[in-house]
């Protein structure tokens, strides 16, 4: 059997480029590390998280830390922002610390991606979607909703600031003596 010298090219081309595609995704999932997003996040009702009463930390999310340089953070998709996220509410974490972000949504299918990081996640509702991340630098991250959502999608957005660790301390104390100011005036009212 005769094969033209360029069947015989484009052959090998297509080989090689089969293997380094097989290379790269070996590459990426051993040697860098990048994983997929499963669903051991776990499942919780779309209708309760839309009503706030999950019994969850869903209820008041937010940044819980939950070891030395460990935090978690509950993020709340919905029509068109993210609690916290959007707007005056900034995500704060501190740089340095493993951040798990816990995300799910109250009415339809948003995206949750954080730009300039390999987070990136679907926001199904029903579904907890979990990622963690390390930042080691200060700096502000945008985050975008990537799945179409309704009308005003291209508005969904909000931020992650990234603060150094003592500043991180220091506003933490400032709400914690905040909360607790309010608290004992609303018990002296009483």
């Amino acid at each position: 059997m005769q094969v033209h010298r360029f069947e015989k090219i484009w052959l090998g081309a297509a080989i090689l480029l089969i293997v380094g595609f097989i290379a790269t995704i070996a590459y990426g999932s051993v040697g860098v590390g990048v994983g997929m997003v499963d669903d051991s996040g776990g499942q919780i009702s779309a209708q309760a998280v839309q009503n706030g009463n999950t019994g969850t930390q869903f209820d008041d999310p937010g940044v819980v830390k939950t070891g030395d340089d460990q935090y978690t953070v509950y993020v709340v998709a919905r029509q068109f922002q993210f609690a916290p996220g959007s707007g005056d509410n900034p995500i704060q974490v501190p740089a340095g610390a493993n951040v798990t972000f816990r995300v799910t949504s109250a009415d339809v299918v948003h995206g949750f991606s954080v730009v300039e990081t390999n987070i990136n996640t679907m926001v199904i509702p029903g579904q907890v979607s979990e990622v963690t991340a390390r930042f080691n630098e200060p700096g502000s991250y945008g985050l975008i909703c990537h799945e179409y959502c309704g009308a005003a999608h291209h508005t969904m957005g909000g931020s992650v600031e990234v603060v150094p660790p003592e500043e991180y301390d220091m506003q933490q104390e400032n709400i914690d003596q905040s909360a607790a100011d309010a608290q004992a005036q609303e018990e002296a009212d009483q």
